[in-house]
């Protein structure tokens, strides 16, 4: 497993630079999901209700999104969006994150429990509709992350170094000691949250 986690920052990094090809932009925006997709593809413009978030969620995908209309654009839409979650997929399945060990539990009491990879993970959690963040605090670990809603369900997205922090120390946590320090990110990350796309 070692230097997993730096691939998938690199691989990340590398999608977000190979994403202004035109025709592939205009080809995604005309294939009829994607002027939907694209826009879809923005935290926050259709927005999770707090009892929406109430249940359990699942894993099903690697999620993508960014944090404005602006770095959309700029980035090519939605076609980046999907390069990007193409180029986590490999790493998230030498990690092991699938549906049977990644999942989260929502409680009306303000609790949630959790597995990322087979870790757990539990404790308080608090969500600003408004902003879309949930701050998860739990004994060890505290990390905020982002819902975004989507159509089969919600994803939950974090800000790229902090998501590559969080799976390092639950992996320290479980007694795995083969991750290396990760630095800081490419720049290619400003604006863009990565994490996981969930179902019921």
């Amino acid at each position: 497993m070692k230097k997993v986690f730096l691939g998938l920052a690199a691989f990340a990094c590398l999608a977000m630079a190979s994403c202004g090809n035109m025709n592939q932009v205009l080809s995604a925006m005309t294939n009829g999901t994607g002027v939907v997709n694209a826009i879809s593809s923005v935290i926050g413009l259709d927005k999770v209700k707090a009892q929406n978030l109430i249940g359990s969620w699942k894993y099903s995908a690697p999620g993508c999104a960014f944090t404005s209309e602006n770095l959309l654009a700029k980035a090519g839409g939605e076609v980046a969006a999907v390069q990007i979650e193409e180029k986590l997929l490999p790493y998230y399945q030498q990690v092991k994150i699938s549906e049977s060990n990644t999942f989260i539990t929502f409680n009306e009491d303000g609790t949630f429990s959790s597995k990322i990879a087979g870790t757990p993970f539990s404790g308080n959690y608090t969500f600003d509709e408004a902003s879309q963040k949930i701050t998860l605090k739990g004994l060890l670990l505290s990390v905020n992350c982002y819902a975004k809603k989507e159509i089969n369900g919600i994803s939950i997205l974090f800000e790229a170094k902090k998501l590559l922090t969080m799976l390092q120390t639950m992996s320290a946590m479980s007694g795995n000691k083969d991750l290396q320090t990760i630095g800081d990110l490419s720049k290619n990350y400003d604006g863009v949250r990565v994490g996981f796309d969930m179902k019921r």
